[in-house]
């Protein structure tokens, strides 16, 4: 959860070796062997989704990544996916039937940014943060997220800047104007978190995936739901959060949190290490609204079929911040505990065995 490297892989084994909640290493090896001769692979999956931890018995319900990624493949039609991949024309198409979504302040195409409909030819630095202070000034913004049209997965080209930064650290400001000219960012609005989710995590907006499946007649379902939370929302760091899985039935959170099995090795935490708030304890708020938002959303995009969709809750409600085909699905295998375990799931399961 802290801002921890990568482990190395002899510690890794050191940490591994030393766990009090692991199964046995005589069982451990046999259940690997197992998935092993099932998927004729490598059970890379048995480590990261935890299936090592005592306790957990239907280590045949979670998928390989490769498996996974198949799947995706088959139900997702590439040639409409630019509609989410794009940042940009997803929050157009979804602005029309009325999503709720971070409002876009500006934006650009290399030196080329459009501002209220109007583009401007930016070439230095120095204009660069004379129009983000501009900008900030006449919408009496205190801060205000850069991301990347593409590629943005995991934290990847986001940026939170802070309108004291354009003065306290504009080499790092100018640096950041460097990369974007490169290809093409939007500038969104901050959202102002619901108070409930502050008390669990005041520091960063604290997000929802939620992932989708919609049949062939075109109905359209959520399969998992987890919490990422983090603890730290400086600019220029990227973070390992943490992954909660949330009831979706409830909307209840459940009371273990992991962050990568790479960065505490199956150690998981019962409550949030800032706030000491106990994950058991707390309900998203919304979360009926949550799910209508994301089943509405899913049925507008017939040819993606398996999406992750990405959930802030503003001050008055749920917020979409965007959806992916290409996303981190291992983790939503893990949240439901297995997709074979998910009825929802093994709709999609059997169609794609038919093929």
């Amino acid at each position: 959860m802290h801002r921890n490297a990568k482990i190395g892989k002899i510690e890794l084994v050191k940490r591994f070796m030393k766990l009090p909640n692991r199964k046995p290493i005589w069982q451990v090896l046999c259940e690997c062997v197992y998935l092993t001769i099932t998927y004729r692979s490598l059970p890379n999956h048995y480590f990261g989704r935890y299936l090592f931890i005592k306790g957990v018995t239907n280590i045949t319900d979670y998928l390989p990544a490769k498996i996974l990624q198949k799947i995706k493949a088959f139900f997702n039609d590439h040639s409409v996916a630019e509609v989410l991949e794009n940042k940009l024309y997803f929050n157009f198409f979804y602005a029309l039937p009325n999503i709720p979504l971070p409002k876009i302040l500006m934006y650009n195409h290399r030196d080329m940014f459009v501002i209220d409909c109007k583009p401007y030819k930016i070439t230095t630095s120095n204009e660069f943060v004379n129009i983000l202070a501009q900008l900030m000034k006449t919408k009496s913004l205190d801060s205000l997220f850069i991301k990347g049209t593409y590629d943005c997965y995991g934290g990847e080209n986001i940026y939170k800047l802070f309108a004291n930064q354009l003065v306290t650290e504009q080499p790092k400001v100018k640096a950041l104007f460097s990369e974007i000219v490169k290809t093409g960012y939007l500038f969104q609005e901050t959202i102002e978190q619901h108070p409930v989710m502050n008390i669990l995590n005041p520091s960063c907006l604290n997000t929802i995936r939620m992932d989708t499946f919609t049949d062939s007649k075109g109905v359209s379902e959520i399969m998992s739901a987890y919490l990422r939370i983090s603890i730290d929302n400086e600019m220029w760091i990227k973070t390992e959060g943490g992954a909660i899985t949330i009831d979706l039935n409830t909307g209840k959170l459940l009371s273990d949190c992991y962050s990568g099995f790479r960065y505490d090795v199956g150690e998981p935490l019962k409550e949030h290490p800032v706030t000491k708030v106990q994950f058991n304890t707390f309900t998203v708020p919304f979360f009926d609204q949550i799910k209508e938002m994301v089943i509405n959303s899913a049925s507008l995009m017939p040819g993606l079929r398996i999406i992750g969709w990405d959930i802030g809750i503003g001050e008055s409600g749920p917020i979409l911040i965007e959806g992916n085909t290409d996303y981190d699905i291992t983790w939503n295998d893990y949240a439901i505990g297995g997709y074979l375990s998910s009825p929802v799931f093994m709709k999609a399961w059997k169609e794609f065995n038919k093929k």
